[in-house]
């Protein structure tokens, strides 16, 4: 598992019983899996399809750093399905599992789109071959 975001957990984030309100977390993940199915897919127009269940294993509180972990499962023609992981740094303990994400790429009409990608990519390789 990859983690590639850090979130430290504030007052605003907090539900009545002052612990990270679910909803803020999943919108936290809603937002990293967006952004990195963008930078695999290299195209902006992502939307996600389908998330499994999804797995509350603890919390946190406030003043917790969470870090959100995401690792590829498959490629699809038009998607990329991930899985997600979000632990607390602070604790160690496993906050949320989630499964399978499905992210869908999308023409300009929001149709699904072909991504012709088959391997996960790192942008200093891609970057590298820019400069060869």
């Amino acid at each position: 598992m990859r983690f590639h975001t850090r979130k430290w957990v504030k007052p605003e984030d907090l539900n009545p019983n002052g612990t990270l309100f679910g909803g803020k977390l999943l919108a936290w993940i809603d937002e990293e899996l967006a952004l990195y199915s963008i930078i695999q897919l290299e195209n902006s127009r992502i939307v996600t399809k389908h998330m499994s269940e999804i797995n509350f294993r603890s919390s946190a509180k406030q003043g917790d750093i969470i870090e959100i972990g995401i690792d590829v499962v498959k490629f699809g023609n038009t998607s990329i399905v991930l899985k997600c992981e979000v632990r607390n740094i602070m604790t160690w303990d496993t906050i949320i599992t989630i499964d399978t994400i499905t992210m869908v790429s999308l023409d300009d009409e929001g149709k699904p789109k072909s991504h012709g990608k088959t391997t996960i990519e790192f942008i200093r390789d891609r970057r590298n071959n820019f400069s060869s």
